[in-house]
């Protein structure tokens, strides 16, 4: 399937709050400025895969929004996977285009959880919540102080996550977050759930965000202007939460679906010029980097000093700011940046770059998905 299905259009609606929206209506905006960008009418469309929202879940959801669409598709649906479900959707649409059951299909994802519900995201978490386990970010902390205690991994470290994150925001005019982050400022920034700062943890938005997804073939005969094809994707998830695992900081889920994207795309990960990894807080991309291979298990520290992570580092990451900048909502903006980097097209742009990775995380590290792009 190497380069045989591409990114044909992008959209998104504008980033941070939407409190006259529900998510519906989000994802209509979202798909209608993707069909603009890659110039197909939606009477084409013939798929629409849906990631439900974490703020509010509906029953028939892919229905629901193809409908407000104006469309009658042979496949629609919705999928929960948390913030990995955006690439797997992506890659449902690539396999049903290869296996003949659709030619051109949307996939989006919209929420609301900033002027909606949050909810979701502070739930208790089972009978632990009787010892203070409630929220996203309690279980992304004991990743953190177990990253913390095992390879000595110090604060400028997680900061160079944010930083990074933060100073691509800051340039990027779309960002929900547009103000660039000292390492003083870090340090002082308030606990969240301790060893978890503030500016470790990623933003809550509202929004939305759609790709057209179309063979290589079609693309060239209706004359679509950048087409990005996609080079390789992969997938792998652990079903038992935190407490259950072996090791908090060892990602099998990360591992195999890496694995499976590099090896169908053909490359290493020192071909990779650009990566958009999920950031929902700055353990998840310290912890990714080593499961991917950039650096070995328990040396992420110190890989990503000196700027690596920086536009004209080793490893230019979240070129458009991420979650911890650009927007919270999970993932699909992340697909977005990989398509305007391929494209050359970004506010931030690596230059020459001609490969892009692009990686989507769900749960405490439960669900992961890798997708690998080209120019």
């Amino acid at each position: 399937m190497r380069g045989e299905i591409v990114i044909a259009g992008i959209g998104n609606t504008r980033y941070g709050r939407h409190p006259d929206r529900d998510t519906v209506s989000l994802n209509v905006e979202a798909c209608r400025h993707a069909l603009a960008d890659a110039a197909v009418d939606k009477d084409a469309v013939d798929a629409v895969f849906v990631k439900t929202p974490s703020s509010a879940r509906e029953f028939m959801y892919g229905q629901k929004v193809s409908e407000a669409l104006g469309l009658q598709p042979r496949i629609a649906g919705a999928w929960d996977q948390g913030g990995a479900a955006n690439i797997t959707l992506l890659t449902f649409a690539a396999m049903a285009i290869m296996a003949g059951q659709c030619e051109i299909a949307l996939v989006c994802y919209a929420d609301n959880p900033k002027t909606g519900s949050a909810a979701h995201f502070a739930r208790p978490r089972g009978n632990d919540a009787a010892y203070g386990w409630f929220s996203t970010a309690a279980g992304y902390a004991m990743i953190h102080r177990n990253h913390v205690d095992q390879f000595g991994t110090a604060p400028d470290a997680f900061a160079a996550v944010a930083m990074a994150c933060r100073r691509n925001g800051a340039a990027n005019p779309q960002a929900q977050l547009r103000a660039p982050l000292t390492l003083d400022a870090y340090m002082a920034s308030p606990f969240v759930v301790e060893p978890l700062r503030r500016d470790d943890c990623c933003l809550i938005s509202d929004g939305g965000a759609a790709v057209v997804v179309m063979s290589a073939r079609r693309a060239r005969e209706m004359g679509v202007a950048a087409p990005v094809p996609i080079l390789g994707f992969g997938h792998g998830q652990v079903s038992w939460d935190l407490q259950a695992r072996s090791s908090l900081t060892r990602l099998p889920a990360v591992e195999a679906a890496a694995h499976d994207a590099f090896a169908m795309a053909g490359l290493s990960t020192r071909q990779i010029d650009v990566a958009q990894i999920y950031d929902c807080f700055t353990i998840t991309v310290l912890a990714t980097l080593e499961a991917y291979g950039f650096c070995a298990h328990g040396e992420s520290g110190r890989f990503v000093r000196d700027g690596a992570l920086e536009i004209g580092g080793a490893l230019p990451v979240n070129t458009a700011g991420g979650l911890l900048s650009e927007t919270g909502m999970p993932g699909m903006q992340l697909i977005l940046e990989g398509v305007r980097q391929m494209r050359g097209t970004a506010a931030t742009q690596v230059r020459g770059a001609k490969h892009c990775l692009v990686t989507n995380q769900g749960g405490t590290m439960h669900t992961h998905s890798s997708l690998i792009l080209g120019a």
